[in-house]
């Protein structure tokens, strides 16, 4: 098992990210959490197998219908495993 943080830039606030997100995410059975960011950024966290986080970074690199994504920033690790479901922090 493996860990993605992604950071994401963009037309990301406001536009139902966090929330695509989470369904896409649990829908690819992953665990772990996705924030707003004080910079005005989206980041997420997210542990389970590489394919399926690659699946997730494919996607972040579009968002949502209504985003605008400029950048994806990614840094890999091992899971932790600290996580039991996707869910959206609010700080």
């Amino acid at each position: 098992m493996e860990r993605v943080t992604l950071r994401i830039t963009g037309l990301v606030i406001g536009v139902f990210f966090r929330e695509s997100t989470t369904e896409t995410a649990t829908n690819l059975g992953l665990v772990g959490y996705v924030r707003n960011t004080p910079e005005g950024e989206v980041e997420i966290v997210a542990e389970g197998p590489r394919g399926s986080l690659l699946e997730l970074r494919e996607w972040a690199q579009k968002g949502p219908r209504r985003a605008r994504v400029d950048s994806v920033r990614e840094t890999w690790q091992t899971a932790t495993r600290e996580f039991h479901e996707f869910t959206i922090r609010y700080r």
